[in-house]
């Protein structure tokens, strides 16, 4: 049974700012769901929910068909920030730290992450110092580091923002690698055409309200709301 994830009326203000308004929205495993929308649209609030990370104010989220509070999917999603935090530390330190705090073995952890690296493009990276690599390789050390976890819910901020061409592709095809697991996989972007090659569905956030979803090629090729052809015909006024 492919696993799947709802939510229903989420609400979300920061005192006189209303960042999701009445949002319903579904995703399904094996399926990658795209977020686009402007700055400010609620695109990373929405993640942050999703992961456990803030509560909503309003509304409900299911996972298999029950629901689910903030700290339950905490222990089953995982959220991958566009600006990631390293240790100190080695490559395998920084990787293996989530691993053992769940009580794996130690042979278990070095053969995982010799994997993980491996998918990610960064093999032999395990004794080099962290925070001395490039940024596309810190984030792809924190996609290794999300994919060890094995979340059934992986969201993503902006992965590729502002990495050169060939880190962004690795990183792209990684979570299309990722995505053979049948979980969940939700990805907010700016790049329209990464979410025409990621995308199984696209969903458009405006003004804190989902207000297009549709197949890549209907959303781009026959866009049915008038604030959408806009967006992505770069018409957009704010």
């Amino acid at each position: 049974m492919n696993i799947s994830l709802r939510l229903e009326g989420i609400e979300k203000s920061y005192k006189d700012i209303k960042a999701l308004d009445d949002v319903d929205f579904e995703a399904e495993g094996g399926k990658i769901v795209v977020l686009i929308g402007v700055n400010g649209a609620g695109k990373s609030t929405l993640l942050r929910i999703i992961a456990g990370l803030e509560n909503q104010d309003r509304g409900l989220i299911s996972f298999n068909n029950q629901n689910v509070t903030s700290g339950e999917l905490r222990q089953i999603a995982t959220l991958v920030f566009q600006k990631t935090a390293m240790f100190s530390r080695s490559v395998y330190d920084n990787l293996a730290y989530g691993l053992k705090i769940r009580g794996k073995k130690d042979e278990e952890i070095k053969n995982a992450i010799t994997e993980a690296l491996h998918g990610v493009g960064l093999k032999n990276f395990e004794k080099r110092k962290a925070k001395k690599t490039s940024g596309g390789e810190q984030q792809r050390i924190a996609l290794a580091r999300a994919f060890l976890l094995d979340p059934k819910i992986l969201l993503l901020d902006e992965p590729t923002a502002n990495l050169d061409p060939n880190n962004a592709i690795i990183i792209e095809k990684a979570v299309l690698k990722y995505r053979e697991k049948n979980h969940v996989i939700i990805i907010a972007t700016h790049n329209l055409s990464q979410a025409r090659r990621l995308g199984d569905e696209v969903v458009h956030i405006h003004g804190g309200k989902m207000i297009d979803c549709a197949t890549p090629d209907e959303f781009f090729g026959n866009p049915q709301n008038e604030v959408t052809r806009k967006f992505i015909n770069g018409e957009l006024e704010f």
